[in-house]
């Protein structure tokens, strides 16, 4: 399956769609640089992607790498009909096996975030809902205008179908470490706001503290303590921005023991401190 790391989400570059005839073959191609999604509505295209046979069926779908040679195994034993749109990506993607979570470098301005996610997409499979996808894929090629009004909803079109393409291979595996952690980060942005207790979390996810810390190590690059300070941090820089609460109360709010505590944390963190921060990124002061 395709891992992308998102944003930026992948874009349609060029789409349209094709029929051959029995007998009829794709086009040869090594290294061609986008990903080329094909879903097929009748008959089989019955390829290669570098020596890896890949058959796609009538109701199913297909996408090649940018970065191999693909060509056809068998000529079309009928006459066959498909979509294609060539896509592209600007963030990072890779071919993996189990869902992963892949470091991703902390932003630099405090404030502002991006708020990075990991998409998934199995390589090949059976479409669920055929007819919506191919609904979709209409409405790429009904937005031929160039203006951006038409650039933009060929790129919901393209989105749209891709979720629906994502549900075609169920649900997708995670190594058991990786689920580990991420319950450990559910119960701890659940419990923000109270102590961390080692053992209460242990027996709420039934696993032994240490391994939860290796996992969530693995997963985050941090312990659960770190994460948990991390997440207090964020919710104390909303309730800084965006409320006139005293700073020992966003103290008190977001779960941290004490004032000179927090202030040291949020110092460490964000390299001000909280009533700098409050002063330098609240658009309105304080009534």
């Amino acid at each position: 399956m395709f891992q992308f790391v998102c944003p930026p989400m992948p874009h349609c570059i060029v789409a349209g769609e094709d029929t051959y005839p029995a007998g009829g073959t794709h086009p040869d191609r090594s290294n061609i640089g986008v990903f080329d999604l094909l879903v097929v509505t009748g008959g089989a295209l019955e390829l290669e992607e570098n020596g890896m046979p890949l058959q796609v069926e009538a109701g199913h779908y297909a996408i090649l790498r940018p970065d191999r040679a693909h060509r056809t195994a068998v000529p079309c034993r009928s006459e066959t009909h498909f979509y294609w749109v060539h896509f592209q990506t600007l963030g990072r993607w890779e071919e993996v096996y189990e869902r992963q979570t892949p470091a991703v470098r902390p932003p630099v301005h405090p404030y502002d975030q991006v708020e990075y996610f990991t998409w998934y997409i199995p390589q090949a499979g059976r479409i669920p809902v055929p007819e919506a996808v191919y609904s979709e894929l209409r409405g790429i090629l009904l937005q031929r205008h160039p203006d951006a009004a038409s650039r933009w909803k060929r790129q919901q079109h393209f989105l749209a179908a891709l979720l629906q393409l994502q549900e075609a291979g169920g649900a997708v595996p995670a190594s058991p470490r990786l689920a580990v952690a991420e319950e450990a980060a559910v119960f701890l942005r659940r419990h923000y706001r109270e102590p961390l207790h080692y053992k209460r979390m242990s027996e709420a996810l039934h696993f032994h503290a240490n391994y939860i810390a290796l996992c969530m190590k693995e997963a985050f690059g941090c312990t659960p303590l770190e994460y948990l300070t991390r997440y207090r941090i964020e919710q104390a820089k909303l309730l800084l921005v965006n409320t006139n609460e005293p700073v020992g109360k966003v103290a008190e709010e977001t779960g941290f023991g004490s004032f000179p505590y927090f202030v040291r944390c949020f110092r460490r963190h964000t390299g001000l401190t909280p009533s700098a921060f409050r002063k330098q990124f609240r658009s309105v002061p304080p009534e």
